[in-house]
């Protein structure tokens, strides 16, 4: 098992990172020694609850602490305000005080709405990430981003609130569903595309090992993801700057999940965006026509769409890029790398590309697809 810190300044505020096996054990005693009578609140969604919240609370009952289940209807459709309002009502009805700890069990809907949720009951509770899908293991359970959805955009509400800790054990990933588990690998591409070449020539020869689920093979995929994530957000927790680069992929990516009614899942609209985004880099910043090419095929090797789906409403997408977190001035901006595992250096991390060049780039895709 991996075990490493993630340090946040100014509070100094400490992050625990445990990848693999022994993870849950490994939970299991640290709350038994840091907060024996604490009341633990293990949130999961209602396809999570029954195969790995309700087991983690049992096995913390076993220790003797406090623990109560709280569960949401499944789906990224339901990570908004409503079920995040019901869930307070859930922990005020338990009794939960400012001595609670949120336990977030499940992918990175479950983790978003549980730091969320932990990060306003009573001003603010510790939050425990144990993610479930690659998804969550790669990304969202680290740096401490948490939020809800509107209708109509991604992630507009929400807060920045670290985990007390991170606890991935790969073996969890034995009960994701196919198309769930291949979707994470949107994420892990994007981090080798922004930081590490090495990274990206080890996920070309090893995506067969990946793709069949081998534990040594995930274990190291997901290790270096924590890395390259970690390095970032320690360096710019509130995402003044550096830690934009983390966006590749993600506005257009976003705009998709937003336009079809998050129909389309998190991971596939990366993936999706990141060859979008990268076509977009090639007019913008000079990333070399060769790398955009060299990712796309890097992404149909892990069967992730590459083109927009059919259908796509082109001028509702652009539409739902002006309202990106990372608009400034009326402009879209985009995190865009100048080569594989090169992002632009100095103040400005992302850069604003016209409606026209997006739309061109778009037009492009849809003429493709398959």
């Amino acid at each position: 098992m991996r075990s490493f810190d993630l340090s946040f300044r100014p509070a100094r505020q400490r992050c625990r990172i445990r990848i693999g096996s022994g993870a849950l054990d490994e939970l299991a005693d640290e709350l038994e020694r840091e907060w024996p009578r604490r009341l633990l609140a293990v949130v999961s969604d209602s396809n999570v609850g029954p195969l790995h919240g309700v087991p983690l609370a049992e096995r913390l009952r076993e220790r003797g602490l406090r623990v109560e289940t709280l569960t949401f209807p499944a789906g990224e459709a339901n990570k908004n305000r409503e079920t995040a309002a019901r869930l307070e009502d859930r922990l005020y009805e338990i009794g939960a005080g400012r001595d609670s700890v949120v336990i977030a069990v499940g992918g990175g809907v479950t983790g978003d709405l549980s730091g969320f949720l932990a990060s306003l009951w009573h001003r603010g509770v510790p939050v425990v990430q144990v993610p479930t899908s690659l998804l969550g293991m790669v990304d969202a359970s680290i740096g401490g981003k948490t939020g809800v959805n509107l209708s109509a955009a991604k992630n507009l509400i929400g807060t920045v609130h670290q985990p007390w800790g991170v606890y991935a054990d790969v073996a969890l990933l034995e009960t994701l569903p196919e198309a769930e588990y291949v979707a994470g690998f949107g994420e892990v591409v994007k981090s080798a595309a922004i930081a590490d070449v090495r990274f990206l020539r080890w996920l070309e020869s090893a995506a067969p090992a990946l793709l069949s689920r081998d534990a040594s093979a995930v274990e190291l995929a997901v290790v270096r993801c924590v890395e390259i994530k970690g390095r970032v957000v320690t360096r710019d927790e509130r995402e003044s700057g550096r830690r934009a680069m983390l966006n590749f992929g993600h506005t257009l990516g976003h705009a998709l999940e937003a336009v079809s009614g998050y129909r389309v899942a998190h991971g596939e609209a990366v993936a999706a965006g990141i060859c979008l985004e990268a076509r977009l880099a090639a007019k913008v910043t000079g990333f070399p026509p060769a790398h955009v090419r060299r990712l796309e095929s890097l992404v149909a090797a892990f069967g992730l769409p590459r083109c927009l789906p059919s259908g796509s409403p082109i001028a509702e997408l652009i539409d739902a890029t002006r309202r990106d977190k990372k608009v400034r001035d009326r402009r879209v901006r985009y995190a865009l790398p100048v080569a594989l595992g090169r992002m632009p250096t100095g103040e400005e991390w992302t850069v604003a590309v016209e409606d026209d060049v997006v739309r061109g780039v778009l037009e492009e895709s849809a003429r493709e697809q398959p």
